[in-house]
């Protein structure tokens, strides 16, 4: 592209073109053709250059990370173009203005790629996880997120448009799994519209699969927005902490944790009982942990977040369970000396819980079809018998049989309480049977 650049301005023996010397001239096109080069090595991602297509992402996530590229690269295609004219420009008249003007257009340019690299960089390390020995477990992850996903849409009562593409699954070192959901402004893809739900995950959680609870928590923070909640749920506990007289200090806290409730008690209910053992994992710190409140934090205190998904359960028809639960919360944590959770918090604790569970999960939702959530993630005795047979096939290595993928979390959760088999074994057969590519 240089030479025919510099073809075009004059022959190529004369050492000047317009007053400009030849190594200026050179200079000034070859970095339009740098800039050029660079956008053409930020491509779209093919679909069959990320390993096996079994594990690997699927057709809709590389055309949804292509689309966010795109938006980028037509832009970038702009300014190259025009920086091309002002090169060819500054050749033909070195004007200071021209020069200016030529660079200036570069380093616009060059800041424009950037954005365009940190997007592409991202994904290309995302999908290219899935070339990894990690894949089969990523995949399992994925499988189960997308299990979350149908189950809830088949159970709203009104038919919704679909959303696409699933949630994506990736390992990242660190010790909390987090979650980016579907359209936000994103810091890492340079606050970039995030095209699907991202479950981020560390080793730790994949090495021991019974604490992957984890996936129904953060699966469950995309599906309050995909299920059009986010501003219908904190409405709903502020108005029934307030009607049932509670002060409105201890309403407003209630509401601020929202999100967080909604996960643990949404995930409660795709998951089943294991889900608050997993819980408990989380929660279940130094005493000056979990009885410590953090002003403004979105995370209920530890010390009573415990109780939401205690009385959950117990709603949902496991009365044994959720007291077995409670009396291990009580032995860890027999009085809350110490603390400064605010009095007013604590004393009106046994009122507010019910409350805030019943208007999470036992009130309608216009969105839902005007149905409660805890009949769109219907979770009763019958499903805990499907995980209970489940885990002691988990642990003699054979099909799990025909139950749902998120089921199989508190499967082997149970056989590892259980001592159905060794923690390495269970590990190994529950990714060999999530990791394959069809069931």
């Amino acid at each position: 592209m240089v030479a025919e650049l510099l073809a075009s301005q004059a022959p190529r023996s004369s050492p000047e073109i317009g007053g400009a010397p030849d190594h200026l001239r050179t200079w000034m096109l070859s970095q339009a053709q740098n800039v050029a080069r660079h956008r053409t090595g930020l491509r779209p991602f093919r679909v069959d250059e990320f390993g096996d297509p079994a594990t690997g992402p699927s057709r809709g996530h590389v055309e949804a990370v292509n689309a966010l590229l795109g938006t980028l690269r037509r832009p970038l295609g702009t300014i190259i173009r025009r920086m091309q004219v002002s090169a060819r420009a500054a050749v033909r008249e070195p004007s200071r203005e021209n020069v200016t003007s030529m660079l200036k257009l570069k380093s616009r340019s060059h800041d424009w790629v950037r954005a365009t690299e940190q997007v592409w960089d991202f994904y290309f390390e995302l999908f290219g996880q899935r070339q990894s020995a990690f894949a089969p477990w990523l995949v399992a992850c994925d499988r189960i997120a997308l299990d979350c996903y149908q189950y809830a849409y088949l159970g709203v009562g009104a038919a919704r448009s679909v959303p696409a593409p699933a949630p994506f699954s990736y390992l990242r070192t660190g010790f909390s799994p987090a979650t980016f959901r579907r359209g936000i402004r994103f810091s890492r893809i340079g606050r970039q519209l995030n095209p699907f739900p991202l479950i981020q995950l560390p080793y730790h959680r994949l090495l021991n699969p019974w604490t992957l609870g984890a996936i129904l928590h953060e699966v469950s923070h995309n599906l309050q927005n995909d299920l059009g909640l986010q501003r219908a749920v904190p409405t709903r506990i502020a108005r029934r902490l307030l009607e049932a007289g509670l002060p409105r200090s201890v309403a407003a806290v209630w509401t601020r944790w929202n999100r967080e409730i909604f996960a643990d008690l949404s995930g409660l209910l795709l998951g089943g009982p294991e889900t608050v053992g997993s819980l408990f994992d989380v929660v279940g710190r130094s005493r000056a942990q979990s009885l410590s409140y953090s002003p403004g934090g979105v995370h209920p205190t530890p010390y009573l977040r415990a109780f939401l998904s205690i009385e959950l359960l117990r709603r949902m028809g496991f009365p044994e369970q959720a007291e077995s639960y409670l009396r291990t919360w009580k032995a860890l944590y027999p009085d809350t000396r110490g603390s400064d959770i605010p009095p007013d918090l604590l004393a009106t604790a046994r009122k507010a819980v019910p409350l805030v569970v019943d208007a999470v999960c036992h009130t309608r939702f216009p969105s839902l079809g005007d149905r409660a959530l805890a009949t769109v993630l219907r979770f009763e005795p019958k499903e805990q018998t499907m995980i209970e047979e489940a885990a002691g096939r988990l642990a003699r290595g054979i099909d799990p049989g025909v139950v749902p993928e998120r089921f199989l979390i508190g499967a082997v959760r149970c056989a590892v309480e259980r001592e159905l088999a060794s923690p390495e074994q269970l590990m190994r057969n529950f990714f060999a049977e999530l990791g394959r590519g069809s069931r």
